[in-house]
């Protein structure tokens, strides 16, 4: 039996698309992470939207397993070139993924597409890939929310406070919480606030190029 996905929408576009970036090893996190990243995957589909992640294992597999256990979607961009690679060379799990997109472009060039494909970034207990996607999605000026750490379980969220002090750079678009439910529903509200900015207009939010005001053609 094939199972479907959708409704047959045909503005289905318009679903929330959350990405998820933390850990691909826990080793160094408590037991406790995996069931954050569970509840965090179903907290996302109850909400109605898409699980984005990197198509890889760790904290994003889990916070997928716990999309789809809530009948959730879940996409995942992956830095291989095709299915056979990777699974074979980089060692990712097909699992829990109801579409992977194969970018070629290696971990850096996948955290790229990653994030610019969602429309607001989770950031979890993480490493340094982590990290590297959170200041992609900050020099973007995407919606950030930081699940903080209880009980010393995880230090990312104190880093990035770190990094944004010293960044030189000010973004109102990131947020703190470390209970993610009120985090997820309060990255839709800032989701929504983006496309009701954009509607209308072109703006680069690199501060590169186009200039607010500009029709779409």
């Amino acid at each position: 039996m094939v199972t479907k996905i959708g409704n047959g929408d045909k503005h289905a576009y318009l679903k929330h698309k959350i990405g998820v970036s933390g850990a691909a090893e826990m080793g160094f996190l408590g037991e406790s992470a995996y069931e954050t990243a569970k509840e965090l995957g179903r907290i996302i589909a109850d909400a109605g939207a898409v699980t984005v992640t990197g198509a890889t294992t760790g904290f994003p597999l889990w916070v997928a397993m716990g999309a789809k256990q809530a009948k959730g979607v879940s996409v995942g961009f992956s830095p291989a070139s095709s299915e056979r690679e990777h699974v074979q060379v980089y060692k990712l799990p097909l699992d829990y993924m109801d579409y992977i997109t194969y970018t070629g472009f290696g971990y850096t060039g996948r955290d790229l597409l990653f994030t610019r494909s969602s429309d607001a970034i989770i950031i979890g207990p993480g490493r340094i890939g982590t990290i590297h996607e959170f200041t992609i999605a900050y020099e973007d000026q995407k919606p950030i929310g930081v699940l903080q750490g209880t009980g010393g379980k995880w230090e990312t969220d104190q880093v990035i406070k770190l990094i944004m002090e010293k960044s030189h750079r000010v973004n109102n678009k990131v947020i703190f919480d470390e209970d993610p439910k009120r985090l997820v529903a309060r990255l839709i509200e800032m989701i929504d606030e983006d496309r009701t900015k954009h509607l209308n207009v072109y703006k680069n939010d690199d501060y590169i190029g186009g200039s607010t005001g500009d029709v779409i053609l």
